[in-house]
């Protein structure tokens, strides 16, 4: 067993996970096949794309909001003596021309530089972690519904294609919605801007061959835990559930007509999450009316795990 710690800094939220690495065989020193025994999960909304879309810049106070997540983790890491850390950052930073500022801060606090990855190693992560634990042979399209990009990925025990567009729900919030509720305009826009995303993705991704669509990240498993109407949120029950088209659209017209407070009442949408939960439903509701999928498996495994599985 190797001790590690991955940490994913995406355009909304920062999470760390620590786990113990192993082997098929159990010796410690995998790839990407390995088993994961988790030790610590979490997740902080830091809004690290904030404005990125507008001013292709990283917010001061954004940064800042990172920054203080990083330090809370680094005790984490420390306490749970891992032994090695990989730490990747996505959409965000990808897009801001003062990225050195973000890479700087995180190295002063972690000892590591963050790997800036490309969209297409981010889909890479995301179907390794999330499709570990599937069973059958069943070809399969993963889709990392984000906050600033969305990662479209079809294969089996491998990929086959994949492809990051820059639709999320922080991007398309941030982009459209004045109103609240947003307004029919903004919604129409909103849709308009994902299939046309999902177009250009279709352009490397068969989006209607796979037999099976699994869904990852904050979006999506906010989703479910309304769609099972769950009173607080239990990745124990959210972790694989199977969540219809119909309830996927049942939830979609509860959010299009709810307020922020009434969003917010909602216990198992995060406080981060209450501005742009609705972008991020939206997304979700339109790729299984362009894929055709009757249903989403939801994963709460995704690029975390996927990075944790690289790392010994």
């Amino acid at each position: 067993m190797t001790r590690v710690a991955a940490i994913d800094c995406g355009t909304n939220s920062i999470r760390l996970l620590v786990a113990d690495v192993a082997a098929p065989d159990g010796t410690s020193g995998t790839g990407s096949t390995g088993e994961l025994v988790e030790l610590d999960r979490r997740m902080t909304i830091v809004r690290l794309g904030q404005g990125v879309d507008k001013t292709g810049r990283l917010a001061p106070e954004a940064l800042e909001r990172t920054f203080a997540a990083c330090r809370a983790y680094a005790e984490v890491i420390e306490e749970l003596g891992a032994h090695k850390l990989r730490f990747v950052a996505t959409s965000a930073s990808r897009d801001a021309e003062n990225r050195e500022d973000f890479v700087n801060g995180v190295v002063g606090i972690l000892g590591v530089e963050p790997e800036v990855i490309t969209g297409d190693q981010e889909a890479e992560f995301s179907f390794t972690g999330a499709t570990g634990e599937l069973h059958g042979d069943d070809r399969r399209l993963v889709v990392d519904i984000g906050g600033g990009s969305t990662e479209f990925v079809v294969g089996n025990k491998h990929v086959e294609a994949a492809r990051s567009v820059d639709i999320g729900c922080v991007r398309l919030t941030e982009r459209h919605v004045r109103n609240d509720p947003p307004t029919a305009e903004e919604i129409a826009a909103i849709r308009a801007d994902v299939r046309a995303a999902m177009d250009l993705a279709a352009e490397s991704v068969p989006l209607t061959e796979a037999e099976t669509l699994v869904g990852l990240a904050g979006s999506v498993t906010t989703v479910a835990a309304i769609a099972l109407g769950l009173e607080e949120y239990d990745s124990t029950r959210i972790h694989h559930a199977r969540i219809s088209r119909a309830q996927v659209d049942e939830v979609v017209s509860r959010l299009l007509a709810s307020t922020h407070d009434e969003r917010a009442a909602i216990p198992v949408i995060h406080p981060g999450r209450v501005d742009v939960i609705i972008a991020g439903a939206l997304v979700l509701a339109e790729i299984m009316e362009r894929t055709g999928a009757a249903e989403v498996v939801v994963s709460e495994h995704d690029i975390l795990d996927g990075i944790a599985l690289s790392v010994a």
